[in-house]
């Protein structure tokens, strides 16, 4: 969901980095061919990721939630000369399509697809994370953190998406389905965790950012 008016949206668009063109074919594709292709990050929140890779010139990233492939792509915009994506998605029926992609950008030695439950693919990996991007079952997502937290370099970032879920965390608590009590409970462990500088951007549907101390 995007909480600006469209005209403001595409101003904002059309005021920052054009979407790249292999970007936008996969966009394309995915709005063509996937189930529930609104889970993509689209342009905007892509060039935002991309910019924040560019900031940070992480080394390892981890991304839990592969959908198509689109974040993984612009988050390897800004890594290091030598630097991995290890990216992690449940559904086997994308693994195609985002290996396609991966292939394109000349990425296949880079973006590390793992297809399979996060949970237990995640203690399976060694490295430490300058980002970790978490995109993926909502229910989950304080396991997620508490899971990766160790992994995270200090001065390192984990960056939830969908924080904000259409605007449905500020319901009546009674009025919560278990994904939004699942956010509403993550932002909240978030806020409370000493070890970490918050702060919760209203970007697309919410991005909480978790800057380990």
């Amino acid at each position: 969901m995007n909480f600006l008016p469209e005209a403001i949206n595409q101003y904002v668009e059309n005021n920052s980095e054009k979407e790249p063109q292999l970007l936008n074919e996969l966009n394309h594709e995915t709005w063509e061919k996937v189930l529930n292709p609104r889970m993509l990050s689209g342009h905007f929140q892509g060039r935002v990721l991309s910019m924040f890779s560019h900031m940070i010139q992480p080394e390892n990233i981890l991304e839990i939630g592969t959908y198509t492939g689109y974040s993984a792509l612009c988050l390897a915009e800004g890594l290091r000369k030598g630097g991995n994506i290890h990216t992690i998605d449940i559904n086997e029926e994308l693994s195609s399509l985002v290996k396609k992609y991966i292939a394109k950008a000349n990425l296949s030695e880079v973006i590390h697809h793992y297809t399979g439950n996060a949970l237990a693919i995640i203690p399976t990996l060694n490295q430490k994370f300058d980002i970790v991007f978490i995109d993926a079952d909502k229910t989950n997502y304080s396991n997620y953190y508490k899971l990766v937290f160790d992994k995270v370099k200090q001065g390192g970032y984990i960056i939830a998406d969908n924080v904000l879920w259409s605007g449905k965390v500020i319901a009546p608590e009674e009025s919560r389905d278990d994904d939004t009590k699942a956010l509403v409970e993550y932002s909240k462990m978030v806020m409370k965790d000493k070890r970490v500088q918050p702060l919760l951007l209203p970007i697309r549907d919410g991005l909480m950012i978790a800057r380990k101390l």
